[in-house]
């Protein structure tokens, strides 16, 4: 899935006619002290990342004058939340609160279709809410069919005991969002806390929007960078390797940085085909003491080319001590193919570390006559084996000769 910020996400629900504080974004402390001012009142400001808990973690603070705004500003940006690096902080009014709420659409596995969910306790996670009040959250699956019907959302309010005018407004705030989830193909989309304040007016005070990473082609209006489901900001390596898959649906490749410090030795570059046999092959590495760089798949019967720039992109993190690969077995397509896209990238970079890949699938044997025969004259050793040998057995070869290749490098 792809998240949008809150900012983004609050600019979707003004444009579909549910209300937000007034306020804007800021990347300086300037900037920051100039919005307060136009506002003109108490504001919040409040750090833009793809994380929950920002206020227990400092992300969130209050000002009561431009002044003081610029110096929570200041302070939150550049902060790290949970691997995160602040670069952007919201500030908007800050609203004088009588009530919280929370309103939110998901998409269910359990149900097989969108669910409109609704709590008189906003302000906390809803997993949270439902464990410690269960009686306090309403849920009521939606015919994609029909959509969210008026009398369906009032039913909904109704149960939770609401009457009157605020019932009124929370059922358009219900319809509104489910139409808005709708349109931007959302797996989720969720407003908490939705705030009554002490005017009687209805706003979003907080958002959270996630995007079905099949439908963002669709949405270019919504400029997301990388249909990944992060919790960080994406790697400069994981934008390029999503370049290569948002355009190409022939077979899976899908790569994650695990490292970008590399403070100490051990990392492997890693390199699956297919998930049970990637997942293996990983825990059967760390069992052996490495690090793993990255993870990586490709599967599913990607060509050459999609497994060659899959291999370009593992060997261009730094202080690699070696390459793995290891497919799943019962791949349907000719192995030769991953064969000839690794071997195309470990010549391109005359591979100086050890790699060692066990391939498996139809014509594995030709697979494994490719990578041998035509990286011999490499300054890194490569061994490939097939579906018969032990994974665990293809890490310790792989240990051996990292050992072997520091020992000659030691000795030259």
């Amino acid at each position: 899935m792809a998240r949008l910020f809150e900012y983004q996400g609050k600019e979707l629900l003004k444009e579909c006619g549910i209300p937000v504080p007034r306020g804007r974004l800021a990347g300086t402390p300037a900037e920051a002290r100039e919005v307060a001012a136009e506002l003109g009142k108490p504001v919040a400001i409040k750090a833009q990342a793809w994380v929950t808990g920002r206020a227990e973690a400092g992300g969130i603070k209050f000002a009561d004058s431009p002044g003081e705004a610029a110096m929570h500003a200041e302070a939150i940006l550049g902060l790290q939340l949970k691997g995160f690096r602040v670069e952007k902080v919201l500030v908007e009014e800050k609203l004088d609160v009588a009530e919280q709420f929370y309103a939110g659409v998901i998409v269910s596995d359990q149900y097989r279709s969108p669910v409109m969910m609704f709590s008189t306790m906003g302000g906390t996670g809803i997993e949270e809410i439902a464990r410690a009040h269960p009686d306090k959250v309403w849920r009521l699956p939606v015919d994609i069919f029909t959509g969210l019907r008026e009398h369906e959302a009032r039913n909904l309010v109704r149960r939770a005991g609401i009457r009157g005018k605020l019932q009124a407004k929370l059922v358009q705030v219900l319809v509104k969002l489910y139409r808005l989830a709708r349109k931007v193909e959302a797996r989720s989309l969720e407003i908490n806390p939705l705030v009554l304040d002490r005017s009687g007016e209805i706003y979003a005070a907080d958002c959270r929007v996630t995007v079905d990473d099949n439908a963002v082609f669709r949405h270019p209006e919504l400029g997301i960078e990388i249909a990944r489901e992060f919790d960080r900001p994406a790697t400069p390596l994981e934008k390029i390797a999503y370049k290569v898959e948002e355009k190409d649906y022939r077979g899976t490749f899908y790569f994650l940085q695990l490292e970008t410090q590399y403070e100490d030795e051990g990392y492997i570059g890693f390199h699956g085909g297919g998930g049970g046999g990637s997942m293996m092959a990983m825990d059967a590495l760390m069992r052996a003491g490495f690090k793993l760089a990255n993870f990586c798949d490709t599967s599913g019967n990607p060509p050459a080319s999609k497994v060659y720039r899959a291999a370009k992109i593992i060997l261009s993190q730094p202080k690699l001590e070696g390459y793995f690969h290891s497919g799943s077995g019962v791949a349907s397509q000719e192995q030769y193919h991953t064969a000839r896209g690794m071997v195309k990238a470990f010549r391109e970079v005359n591979l100086s570390i050890p790699a060692v890949i066990r391939i498996g699938g139809n014509s594995e044997e030709e697979a494994i006559r490719v990578l041998t025969e035509y990286t011999r004259d490499l300054p890194g050793k490569v061994e490939a084996y097939g579906r018969d040998v032990p994974v665990e057995y293809c890490v310790k070869r792989l240990k051996e000769l990292i050992a072997e290749n520091k020992t000659r490098k030691a000795v030259s």
